[in-house]
């Protein structure tokens, strides 16, 4: 265990071996180690299972926790965070199976987090990295939110901003915050899972966004979350999205804020010029999400 506490990462992961393969690399050639790599596969049915548990015969840091059923990338990090978090990791670096850290990545989300607390009376409930595509440009999907005084702190020896929403993408969390808030909610299976925990933990102190710490997210384009994107194939995800933020600014803010975000999803679809069909399953998405009402779960 180092002596800033142990840190254990966690990947999940399904049917994508060969980035996985890649983001293990990644991990194997950091500055800072994690102590811990937790592998979550959602029931991959390639051949993840043989090389992850090939390569934790080399390595004894590599754990694998295959899941009986495919929970999406909400239950994979629900269960996985609840694991490591019993393995007593002091933090938690939260990551994609596609998204590569740069060498010193995770060691400066470490020193950030840590020097930030050290300087200020605040300690930051999270940290994340600055999220990059393939050709280097920023990763539109993983732009994290700023707060109204996002610069209080940002000077050019620590250009940290405060955030109150981030991807899980190359992001840390430390121990107190999981304890304090609970885990991501596994029954929204995909999109907005990270938004809503991340805004969960920032309800403590907000997070830091720490550009210094770069990491690439491998994806087939770079596109961000916007309805006017909406598509046959993108359908399934943004229903997702729109049932789970319904649910969350029901929780949050009640009936206008579902209404308040029926009618930005209106306007997002209209400009971009999605058929009726879409919008549709998109509407009645939103309907579904003034009712679900997922339960949070302590750890």
């Amino acid at each position: 265990m180092s002596a800033l506490g142990k840190t254990a990462a966690v990947i999940v992961t399904f049917n994508r071996s060969g980035k996985l393969m890649k983001v293990l690399d990644a991990l194997d050639g950091q500055t800072l180690r994690p102590d811990v790599i937790l592998v979550v596969d959602n029931a991959s049915t390639d051949d993840t299972q043989a090389l992850v548990e090939a390569r934790a015969q080399d390595d004894a840091r590599i754990r694998y926790l295959r899941l009986a059923q495919n929970v999406g990338g909400a239950g994979g990090f629900h269960e996985g965070l609840k694991a490591a978090y019993r393995l007593g990791a002091h933090y938690f670096w939260v990551s994609d199976d596609d998204a590569y850290p740069q060498p010193d990545a995770i060691e400066r989300l470490v020193q950030a987090i840590t020097a930030f607390e050290a300087q200020h009376e605040w300690r930051p409930s999270f940290a994340c990295s600055r999220v990059e595509w393939i050709d280097g440009s920023l990763c539109e999907m993983n732009t994290p939110r700023p707060v109204w005084d996002w610069p209080r702190f940002l000077t050019a020896r620590t250009p940290w901003a405060l955030v109150d929403s981030a991807s899980f993408v190359s992001i840390l969390i430390p121990r107190w915050a999981v304890e304090q808030h609970g885990l991501p909610i596994a029954d929204y299976f995909i999109w907005f899972d990270d938004a809503e925990y991340t805004r969960r933990l920032s309800r403590s102190y907000p997070g830091i966004f720490c550009p210094e710490s770069r990491v690439i997210h491998d994806t087939p384009d770079n596109r961000g979350v916007n309805f006017a994107l909406v598509d046959e194939k993108s359908l399934w995800k943004f229903k997702y999205g729109a049932r789970n933020e319904a649910s969350w600014r029901r929780r949050e803010r009640g009936r206008m804020g579902i209404l308040a975000f029926a009618y930005g999803v209106h306007l997002q679809m209209k400009g971009g010029n999605v058929p009726w069909k879409l919008r549709r399953e998109i509407f009645r998405a939103i309907a579904r999400g003034a009712v679900f009402r997922p339960g949070i779960v302590k750890v």
